[in-house]
């Protein structure tokens, strides 16, 4: 059994604050299970009871699910230590649910902020706990534009070199470590030379990876994590909820 208070859970689905929800309450036109509710430090049980608002059953949003198409300059957090750069959240409009049931909204692997491409906010812990964490190896796919251009036979070395494994030096207090094979494939995308898939989420890995191959990466976007791939149809800065069949296949 789930209890919390009627006025937290209409808050919670977009009926303003907590204070307009009390308002809102007065006026004798929510229900629930089929009696009017005035009081909000009423406690339901948001998965059984049934709860209705001007005779229109109410269907509660446990979580949420947005793709967001990041753009440059714009850091994953909820606040910037920087006064140029914008917060992802930033980007949302003022009336999107910030907390759920589920849980507050927060960014699933976060990027850096000259990255950009496919980022996942969602109030889903256990599906961020799934999608980033070492033991599950999900795939993160990255277009990568390079400082130096690589003639065919570095293409065909430094293919062989990610997959066999790189090892990365320290950098800005992380460890150095050893990362797991990649698969690196050479492409002609304008700034986007190739493509590249790891299956961790080590510190600027990406990043280091080419850095301990002698090259630089000059722009990065991430295209895809797991099954979830960026909506190419999404300006950079806008976003949308996933589908339901998005959402079943991760």
């Amino acid at each position: 059994m789930s209890l919390e208070r009627i006025d937290k859970i209409l808050s919670g689905q977009g009926f303003g604050s907590r204070k307009d929800v009390r308002r809102f309450l007065h006026g004798g036109t929510v229900l629930v299970n089929g009696k009017a509710v005035y009081d909000p430090a009423v406690k339901v049980d948001d998965e059984k009871d049934e709860i209705s608002i001007d005779g229109q059953i109410l269907k509660i949003q446990k979580n949420l699910y947005i793709m967001l198409n990041k753009p440059k300059s714009t850091v994953c957090s909820n606040k910037s230590q920087n006064p140029d750069l914008q917060t992802v959240f930033d980007l949302l409009d003022l009336d999107l649910p910030r907390k759920l049931p589920g849980g507050d909204l927060h960014c699933t692997g976060r990027l850096d902020a000259d990255t950009t491409g496919l980022l996942l906010l969602t109030t889903d812990g256990a599906l961020t706990h799934r999608l980033i964490s070492p033991k599950t190896h999900v795939p993160k796919t990255y277009a990568v534009g390079l400082r130096d251009s690589v003639d065919e036979k570095s293409k065909s070395e430094y293919i062989q070199k990610f997959k066999d494994g790189i090892h990365i030096p320290p950098e800005d207090g992380e460890n150095a470590c050893d990362c797991q094979s990649a698969e690196l494939v050479w492409k002609d995308c304008g700034e986007y030379v190739c493509e590249l898939t790891i299956y961790e989420g080590k510190y600027h890995q990406v990043k280091r990876m080419f850095k301990a191959v002698g090259n630089e990466v000059v722009a990065l976007k991430r295209l895809s994590m797991g099954s979830l791939k960026l909506d190419e149809n999404l300006a950079p800065g806008e976003y949308r909820d996933l589908t339901e069949e998005e959402v079943s296949s991760l």
